[in-house]
């Protein structure tokens, strides 16, 4: 899938909606390793940025992203629109992260 047919907006500029396939998702539930955590307390003793946290979130997030895209294109569609995320803390240190939108079928105008 073209991911430059994959928004946030629930329209696409030169393009129609010719067929509606309904939502699609991507869920993937997340633990901190012991390392990790351990490495992400002694940043913030310095402040900043914890990098550990961030590439375990966008990781996470990516992976989510990826696999709403393939459910997406096994219904087929060839567009995502109104794509969002979502995040739930399971238990202490577990995490699902939820990315979904609607599946579509588009034709340019």
């Amino acid at each position: 899938m073209d991911h430059s047919l994959i928004t946030t907006t629930f329209t696409l500029d030169g393009y129609r909606v010719v067929k509606n396939l309904g939502v699609v998702k991507g869920i993937v539930v997340r633990s901190r390793s012991v390392f990790g955590t351990i490495g992400a307390g002694l940043q913030t003793i310095f402040g900043g940025n914890i990098t550990l946290f961030t590439e375990l979130c966008e990781k996470t997030r990516q992976d989510a992203f990826e696999l709403m895209v393939q459910h997406g294109q096994v219904i087929g569609a060839n567009a995502l629109i109104g794509v969002r995320y979502d995040a739930t803390e399971v238990m202490s240190g577990v995490t699902e992260v939820l990315c979904y939108g609607t599946a579509v079928v588009v034709e340019r105008n």
